[in-house]
């Protein structure tokens, strides 16, 4: 079976990125196309792939991209699938509007709606981030975007209609996509690598806090910063991204330290060892989270987004209700009172399992082609149906 891959670029390594990677060896033989490609960016991944990308595949947009956000719709409208038996698609906001071959089924994994769409306040304060935007008022840039806004909001719209399936990485997107897009979604977690990220009794818990996160605004390391300032408390934050400068100079305490971005063995031994995760802003899943809690570390997370489908509050972790250092304050004394059953903690990750997520991608998969076929919509000289057999890997 012939099948196409879509993202909508690669020039960061966050959550929707090991997504791909899963999908990727999923699909080992499967071309992969997206807007932006970056190589030294993702740390070569997705080398053994075709690698197609679009005319804004230049090096100095790869890494200013967010300049050209209102180019990305017709970047991604200009990308044609041709000759393949099925598209999947993983998207926080471009690759599900590819232009795919008329009869060919397209099943597009959702992690958010297009933000710069639909959350008034992340253009502007992307626009912040940029002289001489940065010295102007809030509702001016609000009121100067707002006919970008609605282009993107059109557009995201209208491509959320072509592919035939959409999934959901959380119960929390698939209400998005339902007030948004008015559809339906199903929700099928991210994969968390549970063989891997797994809970080891030999491991000692040591006194400090962590955080992994990109370092983009919405993320809300700064809600983590200062709060730490005025705490008595190691924090180390992992991670990297354009707001590094800002959020070090804003640490004032010694007892915060920026770890870099680290992966595989040290990030595991970082999550086996930490006293709890710290999970400060509204997400859209939370791998990170996931991928802690599978190590058997609570976690202490803001009461919204998909965080409340990782934590249980009092159980596997401390949920608060208000993005203020006073009430994450509160949330760390009571996390650090509790006595936490480190392997139950971790049992109960399970159901984000890598083994879950593909059963749920082929499950996906023999659902659209099924109803496709029965319905007469698929291109004949495909035959998806015929003799077709989903990976094992």
């Amino acid at each position: 079976m012939r099948i196409a891959l879509v993202h909508d670029y690669l020039n960061q390594w966050g959550g929707g990125e090991r997504v791909l990677d899963v999908l990727a060896r999923m699909f080992p033989k499967a071309p992969i196309y997206t807007l932006l490609h970056d190589a030294d960016a993702i740390g070569g991944r997705f080398a053994h792939h075709t690698l197609h990308t679009s005319f804004l595949d230049t090096p100095f947009i790869r890494k200013r991209h967010r300049w050209f956000i209102p180019l990305m719709p017709v970047a991604s409208s200009l990308v044609k699938l041709r000759g393949y038996d099925l598209v999947i698609s993983d998207s926080s906001g471009f690759a599900k509007g590819v232009r795919v071959a008329e009869g060919t089924p397209h099943i597009s994994y959702i992690h958010s709606p297009l933000r710069y769409a639909w959350d008034k306040n992340y253009l502007v304060e992307e626009l912040q981030r940029v002289k001489p935007f940065s010295y102007l008022p809030s509702f001016v840039l609000r009121t100067a975007t707002a006919p970008i806004a609605w282009y993107l909001r059109m557009w995201d719209k209208r491509a959320a209609t072509k592919p035939q399936l959409l999934l959901a990485n959380s119960n929390y997107i698939a209400g998005q996509i339902s007030r948004h897009y008015g559809r339906p979604a199903t929700t099928l977690y991210p994969p968390v690598d549970t063989s891997f990220f797994s809970y080891d009794p030999r491991a000692t818990r040591q006194n400090y806090f962590l955080s992994v996160s990109r370092f983009v605004s919405y993320k809300r390391l700064d809600l983590l910063i200062d709060t730490f300032n005025n705490l008595h408390l190691p924090l180390k934050i992992v991670g990297s991204g354009r707001d590094e400068a800002r959020l070090r100079a804003r640490a004032t305490s010694p007892n915060i330290e920026f770890v870099g971005a680290v992966y595989d063995e040290k990030l595991r031994r970082l999550y086996r060892e930490a006293s709890a995760f710290l999970f400060p802003n509204v997400e859209d899943f939370g791998l990170a989270a996931a991928e802690a809690t599978a190590c058997g570390t609570p976690i202490i997370a803001y009461a919204a987004g998909g965080a409340l489908e990782i934590v249980r509050d009092g159980e596997n972790g401390v949920l608060f209700r208000e993005q203020a250092p006073a009430a994450l304050t509160e949330a760390i004394a009571k996390c650090r009172a509790i006595k936490w059953d480190h392997k139950t903690i971790a049992a109960g990750a399970k159901k984000f399992s890598q083994e879950n997520f593909k059963a749920g991608i082929r499950d996906a998969i023999k659902k659209t082609l099924r109803t496709l076929s029965f319905s007469g919509l698929t291109r004949e000289s495909s035959s998806p149906l015929s003799g077709f057999q989903l990976p094992l890997e």
